[in-house]
Formats: C-alpha cells, sequence, structure tokens
C-alpha cells in the first residue's frame, strides 16, 4: 500500500504534553498539604489541560501534520497521539473516581508520606507526564530512560496501601521491570553500534531512522537485538515469561491504581515493541514466528491462571498478561493490517480493562471484599455496577457487538494472512476461556441466590452467610465513582458498533509505523 509522507511541523505541544503534567505535580506536592482544593483541585486541572493539548494534537495529526521539536528528539505522529489521548482520557477518570474511592483518609494516614492523597495525586500526575515523554520522544536512548521513569513513578503508587503484601508487591514491580528493561537497553545500544556506519551523528539514535538501516544491519545483530528489546519491553508489558510482577502489582495497588496500570502503564512497553521491533519484523521472518510463539504462551498461561483464582483483581490481572499478547502479537507481524489490529485492541483493552478494574473497585467499596466465593446476589443492589462487569466481560471476550470483537477479527485476519493459522486458533480458543472465566464470575457475584460457595478453606457455615448478608447489604457507588464506569461501557458499545470511529486516528497511528519501516 501506498504511505504518504507527512509533512512535518516545530510545534512546542511535544513538549507541553509531558511539561504540564509534571509541573502540576510538582504544585501538587509543594502546595497538597493545605487541603483537598490543592490536591483534588489541582490534580484535575492538570490532568484536565493535559487532555486539552492531547485533543488539540490529535486533530494536527489527524490534519496531516507530524509535530516535532529539539532537531525531531521530540516527535508526535499519529502513533503518539494516539497513546497520550488513551493516557488523559484515562487519567480524568481515575483522578475522578479516586475523589470518592478514597474519600476522606484519617490524619495518619494523610500525613505518612506515602498514604497520603497529596503523594497520590502527585504520582499519578508525574507517571502520565513521564508516560507522554516515552510517547512523544524520538530517541531509542531516552526511550529507555522514560520508561525507566514510569517505573519509578508507579511504585510508590503500587505499595500505597503500606502492607506488607503491598511492599512485597511494589518491590517484585521494581527489581523485576527494572532489571528486565536493561535488556532493551542492550538491544538498542546494539541498533546504535551496528547503525552508526549509515547514518550521520545526527540522526544514528532517531527512531524515525530504523527504517533506513532496517537491511543494512547485519541480520545476526538484528536478531540479537530484537531478542533483547522483546525481553525488555515485553517485561514492560508482562508477556510470560516476564509477567511475574504484574499479579501481584495489580492484586496490591488501589483499584484505580490497578487500571490505570492494566490500562496505560503496560500499554508503554507495547508502544516501545512498535516504535522497534515492528520495523524489523517484514524484513526478518524469524521476528514474526518468535514473537507469535511467545504470544501464543502468554494467552495460554495468561488466562490458564485467571481461571484458578478467586480473587477479582487477580484474575484481571492474569487477563491483563493474555490480552497484551493479542496487541503484542499484531504489532510483531509488521503488516499494516496486523498493525492496525493491535492498535486497535490496545485501545480497546485500555477502555475494557479500566472498566472492569474501577468495577472492581466499586464491589470492594461497597461490599468491602473481592473474592468471589464471598460475594452473591449484588445485582438488585448494584445494577450499574452489574451493567459495567457484564459489558466489560463481554467486551473482553471478544463478543458482538461490543469493542473487543472487532479488534480481535481484525487481529485473526492479519495472522491467517501472515499464514499462522495455529496462531489464530490460539487466539480465539484463549477468547473462549475469558469468557467462561468472568462470565462464570460475574453470575456468582451478581446473579448466583447462594449466600457464598462452598469449599473455601477455613470458612465456617455460619462465616458464610454472614459474608453473604453483607454483600446482601451493599448498595450502589457515588455517582462520581459510576459515571466513568458508564462512559466506558458505553464506549466499549460505540466502538464495537461503529468502530469506524476511530479508524482516522487508527489507520494514520498504523501509516505512521509503516513510514518508518520503509525508511521515509
Amino acid at each position: 500500500m501506498v504511505v504518504t509522507i507527512n509533512p512535518t511541523a516545530v510545534s512546542v505541544l511535544p513538549l507541553l504534553v509531558f511539561l504540564v503534567p509534571l509541573a502540576f505535580s510538582g504544585l501538587i506536592f509543594l502546595l497538597g498539604r493545605y487541603g483537598r482544593p490543592f490536591r483534588d483541585g489541582l490534580a484535575l486541572l492538570g490532568i484536565a489541560a493535559t487532555l486539552g493539548i492531547s485533543i488539540v494534537m490529535a486533530g494536527r495529526i489527524l490534519g496531516g501534520e507530524v509535530l516535532t521539536w529539539w532537531n525531531n528528539n521530540l516527535y508526535v505522529d499519529g502513533l503518539a497521539a494516539l497513546m497520550e489521548l488513551a493516557a488523559s482520557v484515562m487519567g480524568v477518570i481515575v483522578v475522578v473516581y479516586s475523589m470518592w474511592y478514597f474519600g476522606e483518609k484519617t490524619k495518619e494516614e494523610e500525613a505518612h508520606p506515602f498514604t497520603s492523597m497529596t503523594s497520590y495525586y502527585g504520582q499519578i500526575l508525574l507517571f502520565l507526564g513521564l508516560m507522554n515523554w516515552t510517547c512523544a520522544t524520538n530517541n531509542i536512548i531516552m526511550l529507555y530512560v522514560s520508561l525507566e521513569f514510569t517505573t519509578l513513578a508507579t511504585v510508590f503508587l503500587v505499595t500505597f496501601h503500606w502492607n506488607k503484601q503491598a511492599m512485597e508487591a511494589g518491590y517484585k514491580y521494581l527489581l523485576l521491570v527494572t532489571v528486565g528493561v536493561i535488556f532493551a537497553l542492550l538491544g538498542s545500544v546494539l541498533l546504535y553500534a551496528a547503525a552508526t556506519p549509515y547514518l550521520p551523528v545526527s540522526r544514528v539514535l532517531l527512531l524515525t531512522e530504523l527504517g533506513t538501516v532496517a537491511t543494512k544491519i547485519p541480520t545476526n545483530i538484528v536478531l540479537l537485538a530484537a531478542a533483547f528489546l522483546v525481553v525488555g519491553f515485553g517485561t514492560k508489558a508482562g508477556l510470560v515469561p516476564f509477567h511475574a510482577w504484574l499479579p501481584d502489582a495489580h492484586a496490591e495497588a488501589p483499584a484505580p491504581v490497578s487500571a490505570m496500570l492494566s490500562g496505560i502503564v503496560i500499554k508503554v512497553g507495547a508502544y516501545a515493541l512498535a516504535r522497534t521491533i515492528s520495523v524489523f519484523a517484514p524484513h526478518y521472518e524469524t521476528i514474526p514466528l518468535f514473537i507469535a510463539i511467545l504470544c501464543s504462551i502468554s494467552m495460554l498461561v495468561g488466562m490458564g491462571m485467571a481461571m484458578v483464582q478467586d480473587d477479582l483483581k487477580r484474575m484481571l490481572a492474569y487477563s491483563s498478561v493474555a490480552q497484551i499478547a493479542y496487541v503484542v502479537e499484531g504489532l510483531g507481524l509488521g503488516s499494516y493490517l496486523g498493525i492496525y489490529g493491535g492498535l486497535f485492541h490496545l485501545l480497546n483493552h485500555t477502555v475494557v480493562k479500566g472498566l472492569l478494574f474501577l468495577s472492581v473497585g466499586a464491589i470492594i467499596y461497597s461490599a468491602g471484599k473481592r473474592s468471589v466465593n464471598e460475594l452473591s446476589r449484588m445485582r438488585l443492589k448494584m445494577p450499574i455496577t452489574a451493567f459495567a462487569f457484564f459489558t466489560g466481560i463481554f467486551a473482553l471476550s471478544g463478543m458482538p457487538p461490543f469493542n473487543g470483537f472487532a479488534s480481535k477479527f481484525t487481529l485473526f485476519l492479519a495472522v491467517g494472512q501472515a499464514n499462522l493459522l495455529w496462531a489464530a486458533i490460539i487466539g480465539i480458543i484463549t477468547s473462549l476461556f475469558t469468557l467462561v472465566c468472568f462470565f462464570r464470575a460475574g453470575y456468582r457475584i451478581f446473579w448466583s441466590e447462594k449466600d457464598v460457595s462452598t469449599g473455601v478453606p477455613g470458612k465456617t457455615s455460619a462465616d458464610k452467610h454472614a459474608a453473604g448478608a453483607e454483600a446482601a447489604a451493599a448498595a450502589e457507588v457515588p455517582a462520581g465513582m459510576w459515571i466513568g464506569m458508564v462512559f466506558l461501557a458505553l464506549t466499549a458499545i460505540a466502538l464495537g458498533v461503529f468502530p469506524g470511529i476511530v479508524h482516522p486516528l487508527l489507520d494514520n497511528a498504523t501509516k505512521c509505523i509503516l513510514r518508518i519501516l520503509i525508511g521515509g
């Protein structure tokens, strides 16, 4: 297909999109102790300003421009604009949801440097700023640096409850991701060294120049660098076998943070793979095959582990291992249809997994429990949450007419075109596992007439009836919490019925990758 070369325009927006949230993060840390207006208010204002900048950039990108700054070291095209827009929208929803989810903390909690809402909102804005920097950078080494900083910015959100389980999860997250991503640095250095003879010094580190040297670098160096990049960025994305941090981090973090981890954080790793591996995949048949095998294993292991979980958050966490594999598999094909499907599922998974984690957060807020065996008969008490949860289930499983069906169907077509029919079959089987796993959990939580399922170790009959009574006494969460859930649920339906809504941005993002691939 013909890929047009969009004109570049020097603009300060790629700089502002990450400096604005970083500035508001600093203000929150400085002024947050003076009361909620300086915490909640600054957080909402900062994320709203970031969303506004992202919308303006997306509009200019769709108008045919590519925004650059500082000699192309900052570079916002359709792919970067898609990521930053999705992250900003989720950021607004998470901040608003958090204002009601946490309520008023005790003086002791607010005084603690890591459990205070000042720290919480400051770190959310800090992460979003660093994440936008990752998406705006066009320097392969700075991509690694900014990605590492996103890990440091979120570790204290994972440990927010500051108990033993949270501390262990945060330590595992920090250790495994930091060490894992070092492999991406090794791969980046290999590419830098190999590309040096073919590019001027001022352009040798630019991601947009990779396509011009993709076929000039010796094959053994490309394959070794690709392996390092998949390990490094795959650790951040949560692919098997580099996923050990993900279930604990998602489970122990507060529900809004879990929504951000699954909806945004792991996508940063997928984004980095899109900027690097997708450029080399069409020229080396080994790369798509390797990625297809790795992603198929991730799908089966992720959903296999999810099906044996009783903890709702761990169930969702393991499913993220499977779902991010769909995204990476599409990006790894290096074809228009594969990249388009991968980016479409990246967007859909951001919407759906954010919806499901916020729904589980609503259940925890109302019933005080997150175990499937301790919840039942909640449909009459929490009808809005039930609607949101089941919408998320069907969308995540790829059932029509929800958004997951459109993106997964596109991916299956792309995998079939690449003569990897076995990988498409594994993807379909994983989707069926997803439906069985989460529909069973949803039925037991919202529709089952039993107080509590049997077979929980250490539970007496009296304990079970008490837990069932507590769940039955639950009430719907405040509007400030469910409004974001309803928005995401309606978005999941709208993108399934009218997928053309996001086609212009997805098409632009896909062509931006292909433009780099052909060395344009």
